[in-house]
């Protein structure tokens, strides 16, 4: 139980970070460089965890974290980069609100990790939260950005998923910083041919991109897969749900916004959904899942026959 505790408590850092990494990406970088974005979020972060580990990849892991880049780095910050800057941050956190009950069904399909009932009702819930909180009816709605956002909510889905089915025998930091190389690595020429040389950043610029770098991506990601290694698909995915919490709350703290009582409803409603999805209950009758072997780095370098579930 108290284990569960510290797993879900080190989870949540990864929402909290990305909810207010809306905020300083549409606040403080440029707009137009989608791509650059992306790249400076990741590189830096990859090469910082990985001097922190000094691991490179063996065998399988050379084209599993290039696929692993691709999806959760490369393709998912350059759809969050544009969803960031083409919506507000009300209506891109309830899309990616759907990403609890996308990640429980990709779950089910590549791990047979079936969800409970308390998981889905609590992402049901959690959803209706959301919408409460963040849909007023104020914000213009851009089509590009709403669908910008949808795919990042699926290819971020599918990535996570996958990250959760290949990482039972790596370290996590490890596997964490190839993936962010990989990809920056990859977007960097990408970036320098359509996107030109690298913008000029002011020092707001600069300190923005420190926190959307070491915070919100070394930080966060090494926090949620390290969650996803140790806890159900389901209830990782609705601690996600703190994301647009933090927003809301990052609103009123900043912006002196005041809180409404449909956004109290909203906000209770999505912690209601966030408390059905702790793991605490099916642990005491047994998950079914194979126990977690608390260092696995200890064990002797090997690459597997198969890629097995956990």
């Amino acid at each position: 139980m108290e284990a569960n505790v510290r797993w879900v408590a080190l989870t949540a850092i990864a929402p909290v970070a990305w909810g207010a990494n809306y905020y300083v990406t549409h606040e403080f970088l440029p707009a137009d460089r989608p791509l650059y974005g992306a790249a400076v979020r990741a590189l830096p972060a990859g090469l910082f965890l990985l001097l922190l580990r000094r691991r490179r990849p063996r065998g399988v892991w050379w084209w599993r974290s290039a696929v692993l880049g691709t999806l959760n780095v490369s393709v998912f910050f350059v759809l969050v980069y544009a969803a960031s800057q083409l919506l507000p941050t009300s209506v891109a956190s309830t899309v990616m609100a759907v990403s609890p009950l996308t990640m429980m069904l990709v779950a089910w399909l590549l791990m047979s990790e079936r969800p409970r009932t308390a998981h889905l009702a609590g992402a049901a819930i959690g959803l209706v939260g959301v919408c409460l909180m963040l849909l007023t009816g104020a914000s213009r709605v851009s089509v590009p950005g709403v669908l910008a956002a949808v795919a990042a909510m699926l290819v971020s889905s599918f990535g996570h998923i996958l990250t959760k089915r290949w990482n039972a025998d790596v370290d996590v930091l490890a596997s964490t910083s190839w993936q962010l190389t990989a990809g920056g690595l990859f977007l960097l020429p990408v970036a320098a041919a359509v996107e030109g040389a690298p913008p000029a950043l002011s020092t707001p610029g600069l300190l923005a991109f420190g926190y959307v770098a070491l915070v919100a991506t070394a930080l966060a990601f090494a926090a949620w897969f390290t969650g996803l290694r140790h806890l159900p698909a389901g209830t990782v995915g609705l601690i996600g749900l703190l994301n647009p919490v933090t927003g809301v709350l990052l609103g009123i703290a900043v912006a002196g916004e005041a809180l409404t009582v449909q956004q109290s409803c909203g906000l209770a409603l999505v912690l209601a959904g966030v408390v059905l999805g702790r793991p605490a209950r099916a642990s005491r009758r047994g998950s079914g899942r194979a126990p977690v072997d608390p260092a696995p780095e200890a064990r002797p370098a090997r690459e597997p026959s198969a890629p097995g579930r956990r």
